[in-house]
């Protein structure tokens, strides 16, 4: 694996790490507070049959801001254009995990889509506020109000505030996992404290102030949908409704798994997206 630097229009340095030399590009984009290393399970078997890139977001992994421009979802899709310039990566097929997939449907609303080959979406609504008329936000009950407060109990606690929302969510055992304060909710909390809350607290603030439900419609690429059957977060039904208007795209629910559900069964998710992405 190699690693490069992209500078921004701003001077913003955004690591890329690569992976591979030959095949389709393959263009991975992890999840609000995580970094490139949440791909770490799929970079060589992927790089066996693709040109992989992974990006850490900006003002994400433990990179702290230089330019003082926050990771906006319109800021990060323009930095995703610029990687996108500067690598060589048009045509790529892009997958993105929770923050991934709201910065690609903010890419699309921007750019377009005449630089993406196609498109995969991990577990992730198109609107994360939920309303009288949309029932499949955070949890299927996480209004205006209630995200306001969370916004303020991340300020209060960063860290401890980002636990809890993946923990009283949806899944009963990432709550009992929490309560039990297990080795993997340790080093966590471990990780989250060392972040930078600022940075991550404008881009959460962005995130669910996005609704991208238009432009889900007008998405014109093949388009693969990965979604956990006991998502932490979003209720039954998210991915079919994104498949339903969604042309053509094809919905793929993976039992039991949680919010992340390609880290939770990887070889199945290795496999689709190697198929996918190389077909």
């Amino acid at each position: 694996m190699r690693e490069t630097v992209v500078t921004m229009d701003d001077g913003e340095p955004i690591h890329v790490r690569l992976l591979g030399d030959t095949g389709p590009p393959l263009l991975l984009l992890h999840g609000w507070t995580a970094s490139h290393l949440e791909w770490s399970p799929f970079l060589r078997p992927l790089a066996q049959r693709c040109r992989v890139a992974c990006w850490d977001a900006r003002g994400h992994g433990g990179h702290g801001l230089r330019s003082g421009n926050a990771p906006t979802a319109a800021r990060m899709a323009r930095d995703l254009d610029a990687v996108i310039d500067a690598l060589g990566l048009a045509g790529a097929c892009c997958v993105g995990h929770s923050m991934g997939a709201l910065t690609l449907w903010q890419y699309l609303r921007d750019f377009g889509s005449a630089k993406i080959g196609r498109l995969c979406f991990v577990d992730q609504s198109p609107k994360l506020v939920t309303d009288a008329g949309w029932p499949f936000g955070i949890y299927g009950d996480f209004d205006g109000a209630r995200s306001e407060a969370f916004i303020g109990e991340l300020r209060a606690g960063f860290a401890e505030a980002v636990l809890r929302l993946t923990a009283y969510g949806l899944n009963a055992e990432a709550r009992a996992g929490y309560l039990a304060d297990s080795p993997g909710w340790q080093r966590a909390r471990g990780a989250l404290a060392a972040l930078e809350a600022g940075p991550l607290i404008a881009c959460w603030q962005s995130l669910v102030a996005a609704d991208y439900r238009d432009v889900v419609p007008a998405i014109d690429r093949p388009c693969l949908l990965v979604y956990g059957e006991r998502s932490n977060f979003y209720p039954p039904g998210t991915g079919a409704w994104l498949a339903q208007h969604i042309p053509g795209a094809r919905l793929s629910i993976y039992p039991g798994a949680n919010h992340s559900p390609h880290l939770c069964d990887r070889p199945r998710f290795m496999e689709e997206l190697a198929g996918f992405a190389a077909p």
